[in-house]
Formats: structure tokens, sequence, C-alpha cells
């Protein structure tokens, strides 16, 4: 991240140091200048797990109740009624067997990839070029499914999915800096109360150890953890 002019105007109009309660936080970032664009507000969880155990792998999906901000384009990879029925949900590009080997050839113009399970032989011929992307169909976060209407009217209303990383921290975004104040914390507090609900009964400890909001282009504010947890102590 190159720390220029705007970066360190940014830097010092917070405190790196306070913890702040998360509607604070929010109206801090809604003020960054550090781009001529409208960013993405980003969202670091350090949870309290260890990745490596698969009981406390934190994987999963939930739908954005103020959106993301961005236009998704939706691929799926159905056939039969199931293809009609993905373009009429408004999907932006349908297919079976031809949708494969166009993808073999290099096309990834999407962000959402949706398939219905009589299909992940075939997906599961791309699976190495769709993994490293994030774009594989996974049962675990609803992109398997023959509810094709149901799975492409949530990826356009904001689903998006999330997991830990090796060192247990999820990585979302949650939506743009032009959004007002309400909606972010909205959207906010939707990941974080799903997150508390999936705490694994094996993770000891602090589980929500460390929040950080920012945008694509900024210095992290740091939230108060010890506030989210209480919200969603029951």
């Amino acid at each position: 991240m190159a720390k220029g002019k705007k970066y360190r105007a940014a830097l010092s109009s917070f405190d790196r140091n306070e913890k702040y309660p998360l509607a604070e936080a929010i109206n801090i970032v809604r003020e960054f200048k550090t781009a001529s664009y409208d960013q993405t507000v980003e969202m670091a969880v350090n949870l309290g797990v260890n990745p490596k155990h698969a009981d406390q792998m934190i994987r999963g999906a939930v739908v954005l109740p103020n959106g993301t901000g961005k236009t998704v384009r939706v691929v799926v990879f159905a056939k039969g009624d199931k293809e009609a029925e993905a373009r009429a949900a408004g999907a932006d590009f349908v297919g079976g067997e031809d949708l494969v080997e166009k993808i073999k050839g290099g096309w990834f113009e999407f962000d959402t990839a949706i398939a219905t399970p009589n299909m992940m032989v075939q997906v599961g011929k791309i699976g190495r070029l769709l993994g490293p992307r994030g774009l594989m169909p996974n049962p675990k976060v609803g992109t398997v499914t023959f509810d094709v209407t149901g799975a492409v009217s949530q990826a356009k209303a904001g689903k998006i999915s999330f997991r830990t990383d090796k060192a247990g921290i999820i990585h979302a975004g949650i939506g743009k800096q032009s959004f007002d104040a309400t909606k972010l914390e909205e959207n906010c507090a939707t990941l974080l109360e799903t997150l508390a609900k999936m705490k694994p009964s094996t993770a000891k400890g602090t589980y929500m150890q460390a929040i950080t909001i920012s945008t694509s282009h900024s210095p992290g504010v740091r939230v108060d953890a010890n506030e989210i947890a209480n919200r969603y102590k029951a």
C-alpha cells in the first residue's frame, strides 16, 4: 500500500491505539479521502480459532441487508429446466460443458459461480482454476444447489462468502464508502452476528480477538471487540 500524503492524512485523523465503538469507527472510515473513487469498506475479524483443526475452520455466507454496492456478475452451471430457470432469475451467464470449456480457455469475467449438484462432475474439471480465485461452487455457502432462483437472487442482493485464513482472520467487504453510516453498521452487525453464532464449541478463550475496519486504500481503524462480544453474548 502506497503511504502517500492522503494516507498519512487519514492516519493522523484518529488514534491508532484506540479501540472505537463500531458506529464511531465507521464514521471515521467514511471520512477518509485516500482515493478518488468510491472505495470498498472492508472488515477484518481475528477469531480465536485454530484453522488447522477442521472443527474450528469458520466458513460460510451471509446476505448483507444493504448489499455490497457492487454489480455482481453471476455464472450458473446448469442444464435443461434449471438452465432456463437460471436465465429467468437474472444470471449473467448460463451453460454446461460449453461454459467449462470457455473457462478452461481463460475466461473469468464473473464474480460468483453457482452450480446444480448434477453439474459438479463437470465443474470439478476446472476446480484448480476456480478454487484459487475463490470462485468454486460449494454447498457450504449455498452455491451448489437446485434452488437456482434463490441462489442467483441472493448473489445479486449482496451475498458474501467468508472463511478464516491461515491466521484465523476473516476478511470481508461490507459495502461502499458512500453508504450512509447506518447501512454500513447494519451490514457489519449482520456479519458479526453470523460469526458469533458460528463459534465452535472447541474454541477456547476470547473468540473475537480483534476487529478492524478500513477502506481499500486506508489505514485500519480498530473496533472495540469487547463491545461486539457483549452484543452477542446470548
